[in-house]
């Protein structure tokens, strides 16, 4: 016959394994909850609290690339519902260069076509699952003002979702450099329009008519990139300004001019070595966007016309369009270059998709040498249109759009 502290003991025993399930059950409650409370109002909590309840990137099915997918080749679509996907009133960090509707422009229907490829879909942009994976990471958008452009963009896409007094845009020229301090997250812009160096560095003061390329130097700019998580170069439209561009290689003394084509692939040499020997492609990933086409002469989708990009509202609407905006001869070198690296670097080939936009230009809409047009000047937009800039909200944000499309399949592979 059992005692009764026997007894006693023996009821102990077995509650115990009751209790400690019940612990556990109450211990994960809680986790779930604390989760779904960071994920619903405190994404942007304390700082401390914030990074030790790190929040998994989940990429659905319906966000991720196959690799059947091209998502270059497809159409614009007009979608007045779901786009823009931000105004300019809405985004503080935008400059006048691109700000068209603010500065007089009439109409807004560049705003509202989305970029749509064929036999699949573009993820729906979503800022906070792109901080998540910018949570202790850099990206960096290198190049002309274009690619300002799309630094600009980027920004305008993920700034809505963050506070005020949680985020910060530092100029420290020849740099821009936006924080989001709850994530340790930076997005930054950094002016090199050739890439590699060139007596039109500075980032305000530069030269336009007289151009000089050193195109076997690149350190002074390399050493801003080092050790950045995302690079994002883009240098085009400043090689274009003549056939011919002065040039040293070899020598820093000796100056000459050299075929513009020549030039780009000697340039783009030096940057492959830089990367061959800085970039570590498991933690790094690069990114190269294609020219950003000009529209500087309407004959070419409508014969018979002489203007340019001015007045246009609509995408043009004709398969495979290419304008003489686009160097094919370019495209090759870039193509082949990137093909010859030892490192992987994915080329953006956003070309195609831009070719159709002639209606997205800030036209006499922006600025010149950092004034808005004048009344007269926009009088005259067969002198004063500008044609290679975009306006914002428009045709950057699709680049971004695919840019972040590539991040998450990216993320999904190696995370």
């Amino acid at each position: 016959m059992l005692s009764f502290k026997s007894l006693i003991d023996r009821r102990i025993q077995s509650l115990f394994p009751i209790v400690l399930y019940s612990i556990l059950i109450l211990a994960l409650a809680r986790l779930v909850l604390d989760s779904l409370k960071s994920k619903q109002s405190n994404v942007f909590g304390s700082s401390s609290s914030s990074r030790r309840n790190r929040l998994p990137v989940v990429v659905l099915p319906e966000d991720r690339i196959e690799d059947y997918c091209n998502v270059f080749e497809g159409t614009w679509v007009w979608d007045n519902v779901s786009y823009p996907l931000y105004q300019e009133q809405s985004c503080p960090f935008l400059v006048k260069q691109t700000t068209c509707n603010n500065n007089g422009r009439p109409d807004s229907f560049y705003k509202n076509w989305r970029w749509q490829p064929h036999g699949c879909n573009l993820p729906r942009f979503d800022p906070l699952t792109l901080l998540h994976m910018l949570r202790d990471k850099r990206m960096m958008f290198i190049g002309d003002s274009l690619q300002r452009g799309q630094f600009e963009s980027m920004i305008c896409l993920i700034q809505s979702v963050i506070p005020e007094g949680k985020k910060s845009l530092q100029r420290i020229p020849p740099m821009k450099i936006f924080k989001v301090e709850e994530f340790n997250a930076s997005i930054e812009y950094y002016w090199a329009p050739f890439i590699v160096e060139s007596i039109s560095d500075h980032a305000t003061n530069h030269t336009v008519h007289k151009r000089m390329v050193m195109l076997d130097s690149i350190a002074k700019h390399g050493k801003h990139w080092q050790g950045v998580d995302i690079l994002v170069f883009e240098s085009y439209v400043w090689w274009m300004h003549d056939p011919l561009i002065n040039a040293t290689y070899g020598s820093p003394y000796k100056v000459q001019e050299y075929n513009v084509t020549t030039a780009y692939k000697l340039a783009l040499k030096t940057w492959a070595n830089w990367l061959e020997s800085n970039i570590h492609p498991i933690t790094q990933n690069v990114f190269f966007m294609s020219m950003s086409p000009t529209h500087l002469w309407s004959w070419e989708w409508n014969p018979g016309s002489d203007e340019n990009c001015f007045n246009e509202s609509y995408p043009i609407n004709q398969r495979s369009y290419w304008g003489t905006g686009s160097n094919l001869e370019i495209m090759k070198i870039l193509h082949d270059s990137l093909q010859e690296l030892k490192i992987n670097v994915t080329l953006m080939n956003i070309t195609q998709l831009s070719e159709y936009r002639k209606d997205a230009h800030t036209s006499v809409y922006g600025e010149r040498k950092g004034k808005l047009l004048t009344k007269e000047q926009r009088a005259d937009p067969k002198s004063f249109a500008d044609c290679i800039h975009w306006c914002l909200p428009g045709v950057p944000d699709v680049w971004n759009e695919i840019l972040y499309a590539y991040l998450l399949k990216n993320y999904q592979n190696f995370s």
